[in-house]
């Protein structure tokens, strides 16, 4: 069973490694239930528990779900003001699970337009310098601009 101690030291290895090294070390920390603060850490490496993707797929049988990694936040509900870029990026990690390329290829492309432009949801207006906040309805339509 792995200590605490190890899973920070795969953390911290994975970290220096890049997105791609941490998300094969948080496989293993999640193995033994003690992922959600590292998994916490990872998202803040990469913009926010708001736009980090989640996926939990069986590779014996293939069945997958894939899911938002942030909670409800109740407190933001029916405000359109909150990023997507969490359920918009599992749904991207779904459809290349399914083997659709092209539109995971697409929602990749129009994330990364939308953000590009610098017109973002407050979360990512406050950190970019020259960035304009818009809503989460607005962001969706410019990332469909920009596909």
């Amino acid at each position: 069973k792995q200590s605490d101690a190890e899973a920070v030291k795969w953390y911290r290895s994975s970290s220096e490694h890049g997105f791609v090294q941490a998300q094969c070390c948080l496989g293993v920390m999640y193995a033994n239930g003690r992922g959600v603060k590292q998994s916490d850490a990872l998202a803040a490496q990469v913009g926010g528990i708001g736009i980090a993707p989640g996926g939990n797929i069986n590779y014996v049988t293939g069945h997958a779900i894939f899911e938002a990694t942030h909670g409800t936040a109740p407190k933001y509900a029916n405000k359109d003001v909150v990023n997507p870029g969490s359920v918009v990026l599992s749904g991207e990690m779904m459809l290349r699970h399914l083997g659709w390329i092209e539109a995971a290829n697409l929602i990749l492309k129009g994330l990364n337009g939308a953000i590009g432009s610098k017109k973002v949801t407050y979360d990512f207006a406050r950190l970019m310098e020259g960035a304009t906040e818009i809503k989460c309805s607005a962001f969706g339509d410019n990332m469909i601009a920009h596909m």
